[in-house]
């Protein structure tokens, strides 16, 4: 299982020296770019999900194309 912590930068060191202690979990910190990348993805999606519930309205691909 793999899983993504938002830490404060001055708890960081303290929070990958404590799971780095553990045999069983392997830290791995992300870059300002990836976790940025990630964070847009993770938006795309909510409002994915948002707009097959119906919550929010969508454009269509040519709204899309044509604003470009």
């Amino acid at each position: 299982m793999k899983i993504i912590l938002d830490i404060k930068d001055d708890k960081a060191d303290f929070i990958i020296e404590l799971l780095s202690n553990f045999k069983f979990v392997k830290t791995k910190p992300l870059t300002p770019y990836k976790a940025d990348v990630l964070e847009g993805i993770k938006e795309a999606v909510d409002e994915m999900k948002l707009i097959k519930e119906g919550k929010l309205k969508g454009i269509s691909a040519k709204a899309l194309l044509d604003e470009l």
